[in-house]
């Protein structure tokens, strides 16, 4: 049974060696045994071994007896720079992501960075980055800068998206009111999750999901509150007219159309997501290397469902590989 790991994060040497040179809006420490750790509002990452050593990470991988991990970098990305410099910073990560996928021999295959707070760079990295280097798909923050990125000035983007037949991944940043959520780190345990809630939501009620129908839509950590909340949206649909104003069908059939990483290791969290969407647009995803992440609740998470053997291969990794025409 093949694994794949859909959600988890990579850091490359060349972009950690460049928001540490500047110009940056990271804040950069370091902790006692070392690591790099990038303060931005709200959050820090602590960049272990695993977060930018490829070798440490393939071995800790085999032995989690995981095939293949997708990966991306991290919340806030190239974005949180002056638009000039996201654009600089997003082509060297993308760079390096395409290099660290063809040295891996299938260990590991990327999903690129977009500075989306820099539409027209955006468009031309979508080019670049397809063409050149291969890559099948980009991850998208659930805000561009504040930008809601369902806000017209990046429509352009899924416009090129949709020419490619790409995967855009939302993996949350952080939200407007920010301030708010200074204390036990509740930005990344609450704020992301309500962020892409938000997101997805306002995709889809402005219609971008049906106008650009090519792009495969996933969802981080289990697509945050959108399986609880979409009879919620539905009769929001119902109710409201500006709700079907570029909507032809409920929102919950378009969010049925999209997938969501198994970054909520709650068994039963996971059991409403496949009654919602299907075990068939569920991913398994991992968090690693961050601390809230985990390799082996991923795996022990999906396996408690006892689910049907076609099913659980699926999660684990087919619904991934299909995802991405891996064969």
């Amino acid at each position: 049974m093949k694994i794949v790991d859909f959600h988890n994060h990579y850091f490359p040497p060349a972009y950690l060696e460049a928001i540490q040179k500047g110009p940056s809006r990271f804040t950069v420490t370091e902790d006692p045994d070392g690591n790099p750790v990038l303060h931005s509002p709200g959050d820090y990452n602590v960049v272990v071994p695993g977060h930018r050593d490829l070798e440490h990470r393939a071995s800790v991988v085999a032995q989690a007896s995981i095939d293949t991990q997708i990966i991306t970098l991290t919340a806030p990305g190239t974005s949180i720079e002056e638009p000039d410099r996201a654009a600089e910073l997003a082509s060297l990560v993308n760079d390096s992501l395409a290099e660290a996928e063809r040295g891996s021999n299938g260990r590991f295959l990327a999903l690129g960075t977009l500075p989306m707070n820099n539409p027209a760079a955006a468009v031309a990295e979508i080019d670049r980055a397809v063409d050149e280097l291969g890559l099948r798909g980009f991850m998208l923050l659930s805000n561009a800068s504040g930008v809601p990125l369902a806000d017209e000035s990046l429509w352009p983007v899924y416009e090129r998206a949709d020419a490619h037949g790409l995967v855009l991944y939302i993996h949350p940043t952080y939200p407007l009111g920010v301030e708010a959520m200074q204390e036990y780190m509740l930005m990344p345990l609450v704020g992301f999750m309500m962020d892409t809630t938000l997101a997805a939501a306002h995709l889809v009620f402005a219609g971008i999901p049906e106008r650009f129908e090519r792009i495969r839509w996933v969802l981080a950590h289990l697509g945050g509150a959108i399986p609880y909340l979409a009879e919620r949206l539905d009769r929001g649909y119902e109710a409201f007219e500006a709700c079907r104003r570029n909507l032809s069908r409920p929102p919950s059939e378009v969010l049925r159309e999209f997938y969501y990483d198994t970054v909520n290791f709650d068994p039963a969290a996971l059991r409403l997501a496949i009654e919602f969407a299907g075990a068939d647009h569920l991913l398994a995803g991992s968090d690693y290397p961050h601390m809230i992440g985990s390799l082996d609740r991923m795996l022990s998470s999906i396996r408690s469902l006892e689910l049907a053997s076609e099913d659980e291969a699926g999660i684990l990794g087919n619904n991934a590989a299909q995802l991405l025409g891996l064969g």
